[in-house]
């Protein structure tokens, strides 16, 4: 299927593909049934990453980057996402990519010296900590309740987190957190970068969850007792966190569907190969109408997704906040892709569920992505608002009315 990937994009995403089909599958292919995958490992297939060219599309090149804008970036993360080693081996893996997004628009340049030049590398991991357990912040982030008061050139820290990506492997937090109680939280709240060796950081547990055995990445529930850090641990503007929050999760929504659109994609080539092998009653199972029929669904909606997402992200690169367009890609995407992983483990039987396919680690992996960077159903609750926000009532009065 053709799209209007431009040139550039087109020969990065042809590049990250074969460097992931013949470099990253293979090693996926050994640790099958026998994750997590260890850190030397990583490493290695990003120094061959790096040799071939395709590390670190997204970032600048002062940075150890290729320098790509985000619209060509889209592609090259789908290719990327046809394993799950595809982006860590390629640095384009959450929640670092956001993170490096964020502290890319708003660090200082002592911030990114400190913190983006090492991530950018592979020498620190970093985690955003914004969702807390109840009565805290979740699906609705107005009830954040995790604060940073001043005390005199030091930020104070208190609060609850959980489900803080990596947190338990991170060497920096970045920390949403109320600063001025009096205003309503979308304009009380600010980041902060905290170190996650500072006193009074407490990494409680990993939360147990529905997959991540491949990759072993978790999702660390983190208590903040008089954290201190310094002033200029504050990152982006005072009061400003919700808008910064914002601006780095709508394209990070958009570069998860495309990793999961590239997952999505793998699963139903995996599968097409198995039931063109596989016969049963007299013929391969390819021949049969219904799983025809369901490849052929696949397919289609899987373009749509793709399609809806390249808009969105147009949306963004062209200055629109594309708050409808991203949160309906999210939302149809999420779904799409579960669908189809789903439908691609049920045509390969019992191999679909055999730890020698990688589709039940995708499986596993995809069911998070309907809640992850907002929940399907906070993003149709947001398309709702603004379907619901013209109603043109001349459009019923033909109707009988008892009133009239």
């Amino acid at each position: 299927m053709e799209y209007d990937d431009s040139d550039r994009a087109q020969t990065f995403a042809a590049r990250t593909r074969e460097f992931i089909d013949d470099v990253v599958i293979p090693v996926e292919r050994e640790m099958l049934g026998d994750g997590p995958v260890d850190d030397d490992t990583i490493q290695e297939l990003r120094d061959a990453a790096r040799e071939a060219g395709v590390y670190a599309p997204h970032l600048p090149e002062e940075y150890g980057g290729q320098g790509l804008s985000y619209r060509d970036m889209l592609p090259v993360f789908e290719a990327a996402g046809r394993s799950l080693l595809g982006p860590p081996a390629v640095r384009v893996d959450a929640p670092d990519e956001g993170n490096m997004h964020t502290l890319e628009l708003f660090g200082t340049d002592e911030q990114k010296e400190t913190w983006l030049r090492p991530l950018v590398a592979g020498e620190a991991r970093s985690a955003f900590s914004m969702t807390e357990p109840a009565p805290g912040a979740g699906s609705d982030p107005k009830m954040i309740r995790t604060t940073a008061e001043r005390d005199g050139d030091e930020w104070v820290i208190d609060g609850h987190k959980w489900w803080t990506t990596q947190g338990s492997e991170a060497d920096v937090l970045i920390v949403m957190a109320r600063t001025d109680p009096d205003a309503h939280p979308y304009e009380g709240c600010s980041l902060f970068l905290v170190p996650t060796d500072a006193s009074g950081v407490e990494v409680v547990r990993d939360v147990p969850h529905v997959g991540g055995a491949l990759t072993g990445i978790g999702h660390a529930e983190i208590k903040y007792k008089n954290v201190r850090v310094p002033e200029d641990a504050l990152l982006g503007q005072l009061n400003e966190g919700f808008t910064h929050a914002q601006q780095r999760l709508g394209p990070a929504r958009l570069t998860h569907c495309m990793r999961y659109s590239g997952m999505a994609e793998r699963a139903l080539d995996i599968a097409k190969a198995y039931v063109s092998e596989r016969e049963a009653f007299g013929t391969p199972l390819a021949e049969k109408q219904s799983l025809r029929f369901t490849v052929a669904e696949a397919e289609t909606r899987l373009h749509a997704a793709r399609t809806m997402v390249r808009h969105a992200a147009h949306e963004i690169e062209t200055g629109g906040e594309a708050r409808i367009p991203v949160s309906m890609a999210k939302v149809f995407t999420a779904n799409v892709v579960q669908d189809i992983i789903d439908d691609s483990l049920q045509l390969c039987g019992g191999s679909g569920i055999s730890k020698d396919l990688p589709i039940a680690d995708f499986y596993e992996n995809v069911r998070q992505f309907r809640i992850v960077d907002g929940a399907d159903e906070v993003h149709k609750r947001t398309i709702a608002r603004d379907a619901f926000d013209d109603i043109d009532s001349s459009e019923i009065d033909t109707l009988p009315n008892y009133e009239r």
